[in-house]
């Protein structure tokens, strides 16, 4: 009996150990930008091992991105969009939103540029310059924030794409990259993007530099008030992490091929 008791005795201690021990998983969606750049394969980890945590991340376009953290289908919302970011936070979906870093958009396109967007003045005089040449254009065409941004340039040249020349693929930026190289044609991708890939395509910039292209990035815990069951101080926790200093030098630090690839907002 008292083998028994004693058993039962370790493996009670057994079970409130693994209890106290027990790997916590916190569900982030992001866009596919940070993803395919790399940068969360090396600002991950840290987090991860300094707080016993293991982070699920769902990379997919911010408009998606958005719709699981409205869903309360994740508990942290990493991406850029700020109009529709602004829109998931005045909406209650989103709280503790924090500025994390910047790059830019670059317009893409063959080295050859047979639109000539090189020395175009402005990024809407290379959008229609792309669209008076009838030149391939690959879109994300996926409510990301850089689908989003490209809409916007659309929209400030008066210009509604269309035809067969204008491509909307539905895929993250680095599958749109690899399509764009392929088909030799324009398109629009954040740089940080794009460096990570430069090596793997032939595509170069053709224009960057106007302010319209200013890409900041944001993050935000999903609201405990709209839904309950989400990890809220596991995602403030890592928003902590990601705006504080030792965040903001990983992001300031992460570079491919010596370009650096976001440039911290927060410190």
């Amino acid at each position: 009996m008292k083998k028994i008791n004693q058993a039962f005795y370790l493996l009670t201690l057994f079970v409130i150990a693994t209890v106290v021990n027990a790997e916590q998983v916190l569900r982030m969606s992001t866009t596919t930008s940070t993803e395919n750049s790399g940068l969360l394969a090396v600002l991950n980890p840290v987090f991860e091992q300094q707080n016993n945590v293991r982070l699920d991340v769902i990379a997919v376009g911010t408009g998606k991105a958005l719709k699981l953290g409205e869903n309360g289908d994740v508990d942290v919302v990493f991406v850029h969009a700020p109009e529709a970011e602004m829109k998931f936070v005045a909406d209650g979906f989103g709280v503790d939103r924090k500025a994390v870093m910047h790059n830019d958009f670059v317009i893409l396109g063959p080295v050859s540029d047979p639109a000539h967007i090189k020395g175009s003045s402005t990024a809407i005089e290379a959008m229609q310059k792309i669209n008076s040449s009838k030149a391939v254009f690959i879109s994300r065409g996926d409510d990301s924030g850089t689908h989003k941004k490209e809409k916007k340039l659309w929209q400030l040249a008066g210009i509604k794409p269309s035809g067969s020349e204008y491509m909307a693929v539905g895929q993250g930026m680095g599958a749109v990259l690899q399509i764009a190289d392929e088909k030799q044609a324009y398109t629009l991708s954040d740089r940080g993007t794009f460096i990570a890939y430069q090596d793997k395509i032939n595509l170069v910039v053709v224009f960057e530099g106007d302010k319209v292209l200013f890409n900041p990035y944001h993050i935000m815990a999903v609201n405990p008030e709209k839904h309950p069951h989400v990890q809220y101080e596991l995602a403030k926790k890592y928003i902590d992490f990601v705006v504080s200093k030792q965040g903001q030098d990983i992001i300031a630090n992460y570079k491919k091929g010596g370009q650096q690839l976001f440039y911290p907002d927060a410190i």
